[in-house]
C-alpha cells in the first residue's frame, strides 16, 4: 500500500472515526484504522485535516462540535478544542506532519515533531536519543525509512519533558555502513512541531568480514580497547605531538580488525569506555549505541573521527591510517616502505648464513668503503639478521624521515644487500632501491658453497 494523500481514500467508519463523547481524559478523539488501503504507510497529516473539512461541511452530527484542527502550514498543525487523536497507533499513522495538543484553554499539552529521514536504510531499524547525551536510545516505531512523529515536549500529564533542543538518530546495524545524524546537520539548534528531514542512510561494509561472536570472543579482538578522556592526551605523529581525547589501543591488530571490533562495540547498550572509574581523567560510561562514530574506511585506509587515536597499530598498516586530532587537523605517519628480502636454499640451511642491508651511495659513505652506512628500518634497529631456516624476512624503512648519512628524506633509498653463510653458502650482495611502496621486493641467490672447510 502507498501511503494515503488523497482524503476521497479516506473513509468515514471505516479508515477514519470520531469519538464525539469525552474520553477518560475528557478529549474528544480522532482514530485512524489499518484496514484496506490504509496501511502502515499511514496517511499525511494534510489529508485528515482537508478530510475532516470536507466532514465537517457535510456531515450534521459533526458540525455541532467545535472543528478539531487548526493547520499553520501543511505539515503543522493544531489539535484544538479538546479534540486528540484516539491512541498510540493512530499517532504513529500521522505522516509528514507535526502537531501540537492544545487544551481548552489554548495552552499546550505535547508537542510532537515529523521526523523523517532522506537515504536508503533498507529495512534496518533506525533508533534516536533525546533530552541529552545521556538520553537512552529509543527505536523508531518502524523500521526501514523514517516518516512519523516523535513526541519532543509534554506537561506533567504527558510525560514531563523538553527534547526540544537535543536530537540525534542512528543507524547501526552489522554487515552495514554506520550513519548518525543531529540538529546541526540540518542547520537546527532546537525543533518545533513541524517535520524535519534528517539524512542518514546505510550500504553494505565491505570491511565487516567476521561474525559477531568471534570478534567477541577471540584473540585480538578481546585485547583491542577504548579509553575516553576528559583532559586531552598527546600523541606524537612524525616529530610533532598532537593532542586526542579518544584513545583506542589496537593491540596490534590489523585495521580491519581494529575497526570490527569498534563497529560491535558501538551497537552495544553497555558502557564501552575500558577506563571508566579509574581516575578523575577519564569520562564516565559511554553507552555504545549512542556514542559517536569513531572510524571510516574510504578505500583501504581508516580514518578516524575528531580527537580519535589508535595506539599499538600495526606496522604494516601504518600508511592507511588518518588522524584527526581534536581541532579537526588530519594528521598521518611518515611514509614507511617495506619489502622482503628473500633467500635462496644454500642460505636458508646455512646455520651460519647472514644478511645485512648498506645504502649503497650517501654524501656521508658509501658500501665499499669503511664509513659504509647499515640501513635502519623504521624502529631504528639495523637491518640485519641470521638467514638460517628462513626462506624470506620483512623489513620496514622510514621513507618520509630517514636521514642517516644526510640521506635526502622522502626520495628514494639505493641499498645494496649481502648475505653469507659458511657450509652451503656463498658471498652474495645484490643491488636494489627502496620505493615509496609496501612490495619492495630484494632477492639473494647464493650459490652452493664447494670449497668451504673448517677440520
Amino acid at each position: 500500500m502507498a501511503k494515503i494523500t488523497d482524503p476521497d481514500n479516506l473513509q468515514r467508519g471505516v479508515h477514519i472515526q470520531f469519538n464525539t463523547g469525552s474520553n477518560s481524559s475528557g478529549s474528544k478523539t480522532i482514530q485512524l484504522f489499518i484496514t484496506g488501503t490504509l496501511s502502515n504507510d499511514g496517511v499525511t497529516g494534510q489529508c485528515v485535516y482537508s478530510k475532516c473539512k470536507e466532514l465537517w461541511q457535510s456531515q450534521a452530527d459533526l458540525v455541532v462540535f467545535p472543528f478539531p484542527i487548526i493547520s499553520i502550514t501543511e505539515k503543522k498543525f493544531d489539535l484544538v478544542n479538546s479534540w486528540d487523536w484516539a491512541d498510540a497507533t493512530t499517532r504513529n499513522l500521522i505522516r509528514d506532519a507535526g502537531w501540537s495538543l492544545k487544551n481548552a484553554s489554548n495552552v499546550t499539552l505535547q508537542d510532537w515533531m515529523g521526523f523523517i529521514t532522506l537515504g536508503d536504510v533498507g529495512t534496518g531499524q533506525v533508533y534516536y536519543q533525546q533530552g541529552s547525551i545521556t538520553g537512552s536510545a529509543q527505536n523508531n516505531t518502524f523500521t526501514s525509512s523514517v516518516n512519523n512523529a516523535v513526541q519532543i515536549y509534554g506537561t506533567a500529564g504527558y510525560g514531563g519533558f523538553n527534547y526540544y533542543s537535543y536530537f540525534k538518530a542512528f543507524i547501526r546495524e552489522f554487515g552495514k555502513t554506520y550513519d548518525q545524524t543531529k540538529l546541526s546537520a540540518i542547520g537546527e539548534t532546537s525543533v518545533t512541531y513541524q517535520t524535519y528531514a534528517f539524512p542518514l542512510q546505510n550500504s553494505t561494509d565491505a570491511k565487516i568480514t567476521h561474525a559477531d561472536v568471534i570478534v567477541s570472543s577471540s584473540v585480538p579482538y578481546t585485547l583491542i580497547t577504548m579509553s575516553y578522556y576528559t583532559a586531552s592526551q598527546y600523541r606524537t605523529i612524525g616529530a610533532l605531538p598532537y593532542t586526542f581525547n579518544t584513545i583506542i589501543n589496537g593491540a596490534g591488530a590489523t585495521k580491519e580488525q581494529i575497526y570490527e571490533k569498534v563497529q560491535l562495540l558501538l551497537r552495544t547498550g553497555s558502557n564501552i569506555n575500558s577506563q571508566s572509574g579509574s581516575s578523575a581523567l577519564f569520562s564516565g560510561s559511554i553507552i555504545g549505541k549512542t556514542a559517536d562514530a569513531l572510524l571510516q574506511f574510504v578505500g583501504d585506509t581508516l580514518y578516524t573521527s575528531d580527537g580519535v587515536y589508535i595506539d599499538n597499530i600495526s606496522n604494516n598498516d601504518i600508511n592507511f591510517y588518518v588522524f584527526s586530532d581534536t581541532g579537526s587537523n588530519e594528521r598521518t605517519f611518515p611514509y614507511v616502505a617495506a619489502g622482503t628480502i628473500t633467500f635462496s636454499d644454500t642460505l636458508a640451511s646455512d646455520v651460519s648464513g647472514s644478511y645485512k642491508m648498506f645504502f649503497t651511495a650517501l654524501p656521508t659513505g658509501s658500501y665499499g668503503s669503511s664509513s659504509a652506512v647499515i640501513v635502519l628500518d623504521n624502529n631504528d634497529n639495523p637491518i640485519t639478521g641470521s638467514t638460517s631456516g628462513s626462506t624470506s624476512v620483512s623489513f620496514t624503512f622510514d621513507y618520509d624521515g630517514n636521514i642517516q648519512g644526510n640521506r635526502t628524506s622522502g626520495s628514494d633509498a639505493p641499498v645494496t644487500v649481502v648475505a653469507i653463510g659458511l657450509s652451503t653458502a656463498q658471498y652474495v650482495s645484490t643491488t636494489a632501491t627502496i620505493t615509496r611502496t609496501n612490495a619492495n621486493a630484494i632477492s639473494l641467490v647464493s650459490a652452493l658453497e664447494r670449497n668451504y672447510s673448517n677440520p
